[in-house]
C-alpha cells in the first residue's frame, strides 16, 4: 500500500464553507500530497489558492483524516492521511481549477454543505470544525 501524507484546508466565510466537486463527482475539501520536506500548514494555503484560486489565511488546526482506496493508474492501494486546517479567505473571490479536474466549486452554507459532502468523516470533520471557526470568529466577553 502507498502512503501518502497529505494537507488541507477548511475555507470559512462568514456562514459557508468552500466545496469542490472533482471528477468523480465527489464533494472534497481542497487538499494535496506533502512533498519534498514541505510543512503542512504550507502545502494546504498552496493547494487551496491552486485548486480554488482562493487566498486564505490559517486560523487554527482541524484534525486529521485517513482514507483508502484503489488507484487505478498506480495498480494499488493507497492510503492518504491527511492534515487538516480552519482557514479564512482574504476576499470572496475563487476561481475553480478544471485543469486540476475539477468541475464545480463555491461557498455552501453548512445545512447544504453537509449534504453535498461526499465522504461521511469529512462531514463529521466540516460540522466540528465550524464550531471552532464559529468560536473563533466570535469575540469573547471579559
Amino acid at each position: 500500500m502507498l502512503l501518502r501524507n497529505c494537507a488541507g484546508g477548511l475555507v470559512f466565510w462568514d456562514d459557508k464553507v468552500f466545496l469542490l466537486k472533482n471528477e468523480k463527482e465527489e464533494w472534497v475539501f481542497p487538499k494535496g500530497v506533502i512533498r519534498n520536506g514541505e510543512l503542512s500548514w504550507e502545502v494546504a494555503v498552496k493547494r487551496v489558492e491552486e485548486e480554488t484560486g482562493i487566498s486564505a489565511k490559517i486560523i487554527s488546526t482541524a484534525g486529521r483524516t485517513n482514507y483508502e482506496f484503489f488507484s487505478v493508474t498506480r495498480q494499488k492501494p493507497v492510503c492518504n492521511k491527511i492534515t487538516w486546517y480552519i482557514m479564512s479567505p482574504l476576499n470572496g473571490d475563487f476561481n475553480v481549477n478544471q485543469e486540476e479536474n475539477f468541475i464545480d466549486g463555491g461557498y455552501f452554507n453548512l445545512e447544504k454543505a453537509m449534504q453535498l459532502v461526499t465522504h461521511s468523516q469529512d462531514r463529521a470533520l466540516l460540522n466540528l470544525s465550524y464550531r471552532t471557526f464559529k468560536e473563533l470568529a466570535t469575540p469573547q466577553a471579559v
